[in-house]
């Protein structure tokens, strides 16, 4: 079997290197430009390719004629998306007779969309997973393939969740391989009506309302915890990421129970809209994380 593979991150990364281990003819694989000013936590498709000895090049737009052109000179069976940030175009899809498959990080029809991993957390999700399905004209709509559960376990973050997914696709290539190879690959329906779809996140949802009740909050700091961008107050001028909190269950509350930072016993906390505290381990300022002193001096003068 002959592929056209687009990847990118690590689940790009794990899933090349099933495919080059089960025999896969790679012929080329498309990835994307490093974005200015994005902190790189994850592996570089591009090395990947490189250390396996397979052809590689840049394909940050999909409408391109030049990316239809060399794509179509690789004269692939089939075409495989994993993790790579945009959806393919028919044109493109079109040019692998055997068909174009897509890995999702969550177990479709729920989560379609963009940051799956992420959502599942926000939504106190307690399972997700890796889907392989065909690509057709809609995101994340086409017939299932295999799919792989992982657990999202109660204090998972949004990074840990991560890992278990980037196994979890793994499995599930490996897993249904041989049947690709042969050109016999199971398929089942994707009931879109049963599932959920969420679109991309940005920064800005990551604001922290104190007047949310706290289990909203925890999901929250979890669903964007580093290396993802984090969930934030502003105070005084200074953006200030909550890294790391936990529910305070039966915590001294003061008699003021004003949504927002505090100190309660001397340690740094946050009360939330519903009148409950989470204990708040962990903030960080321009990358580097504020150490006990600061962190206590910053909720009690939050507080004031």
């Amino acid at each position: 079997m002959r592929a056209v593979v687009f990847a990118y991150s690590n689940v790009g990364d794990r899933c090349l290197r099933v495919l080059q281990a089960g025999g896969v003819d790679v012929a080329l694989v498309v990835t994307h430009r490093d974005h200015p000013g994005e902190k790189l936590w994850f592996a570089r498709v591009a090395d990947t390719a490189d250390e396996l000895g397979i052809p590689r090049l840049y394909g940050d737009d999909p409408q391109d004629p030049a990316l239809a052109e060399a794509v179509a000179a690789a004269k692939p069976d089939v075409i495989f998306s994993f993790y790579f940030r945009s959806m393919l175009p028919a044109s493109l899809l079109s040019l692998a007779p055997g068909g174009a498959y897509n890995m999702h990080g969550s177990l479709l029809p729920k989560f379609r969309g963009r940051a799956p991993t992420n959502w599942a957390v926000l939504h106190g999700a307690t399972e997700t997973g890796a889907t392989l399905h065909l690509m057709v004209d809609k995101p994340d709509a086409g017939d299932i393939v295999d799919q792989q559960a992982v657990p999202i376990l109660p204090r998972d973050d949004a990074r840990q969740v991560f890992d278990k997914v980037c196994v979890a696709a793994e499995i599930t290539l490996w897993r249904v391989l041989p049947a690709l190879i042969a050109g016999r690959p199971p398929r089942r329906a994707n009931p879109l009506a049963d599932g959920s779809y969420y679109g991309g996140r940005k920064p800005e949802d990551g604001r922290i309302h104190w007047d949310r009740p706290a289990v909203e909050i925890d999901r929250l700091v979890r669903a964007v915890a580093p290396p993802y961008p984090g969930a934030f107050v502003e105070i005084d001028g200074r953006r200030l990421i909550v890294a790391r909190a936990r529910p305070w269950v039966d915590a001294p509350l003061p008699h003021d129970t004003t949504p927002g930072l505090r100190l309660i016993d001397g340690e740094p906390a946050a009360i939330c809209g519903d009148g409950q505290a989470l204990r708040v381990l962990e903030v960080i300022e321009h990358g580097e994380p504020l150490d006990a002193e600061a962190l206590r001096a910053l909720c009690a003068g939050a507080a004031r």
